[in-house]
């Protein structure tokens, strides 16, 4: 049975829930068939979270780690393909810790592709109906933090283990009061049951154009 480590964050920013730690615990309660999924809840503070999640993944010795975070704005769901060597927070981050223009790991390569089968997952995603698309930026707050310390973790230390990120839009009730596009907790599950299933089943990414003009 494949082992499965999901991760979300703890709300931020003023706001009183993350779906991404939604859908990660609702979807570990119902895991596809043939996978164990654990969940863990990271706090969204640079440096703190990266400790979390290697004390997770020391705990559950998991095959495959995939990091949910919160991109309010964005339409649907998007798989992260790139993670970059770069603190540059717009806003404080859970503690107050507002680094600018500073490296996750001083020394460390520029960035990392996840290990993920990136396309192969938004397929999946999308065959199951929801909007799902190819990322090539997850930001420079604490998501981007968290992917780089996963994969760096695994180019270091960890290199059978494989990895990445997936970004969810805002859930429906964190935009009664602004025009923001959203999606629901239920539908962002399902998601992260398709990437989890996908991950677990394909090791050789599928052929197809992901990439972006601008």
């Amino acid at each position: 049975m494949t082992r499965v480590l999901l991760t979300g964050f703890a709300p931020f920013d003023g706001e009183t829930t993350n779906p991404s730690w939604q859908a990660v615990r609702a979807a570990a309660a119902a895991p596809p068939p043939g996978i164990e999924v654990s969940a863990v809840e990271l706090p969204c503070v640079y440096g703190a979270s990266i400790a979390v999640l290697r004390a997770a993944i020391e705990e559950t010795r998991p095959d495959i780690v995939v990091c949910a975070g919160q991109a309010g704005g964005r339409p649907d769901i998007t798989v992260e393909r790139l993670a970059i060597n770069l603190d540059d927070a717009r806003i404080p981050d859970a503690a107050g810790a507002e680094p600018i223009d500073e490296p996750i790991v001083p020394g460390g390569p520029a960035a990392y592709f996840s290990t993920l089968p990136v396309k192969a997952c938004v397929a999946a995603v999308r065959a199951a109906g929801l909007p799902a698309s190819v990322s090539h930026t997850a930001g420079t707050f604490v998501c981007n933090h968290v992917f780089y310390g996963l994969a760096h973790l695994i180019a270091t230390e960890l290199p059978g283990l494989r990895g990445g990120f997936v970004h969810v839009p805002y859930a429906p009730e964190q935009v009664v009061d602004r025009v923001q596009p959203s999606l629901p907790v239920t539908a962002a599950t399902r998601a992260l049951c398709e990437i989890a299933r996908t991950a677990a089943h394909t090791h050789t990414d599928i052929r197809a154009a992901g990439g972006t003009t601008h």
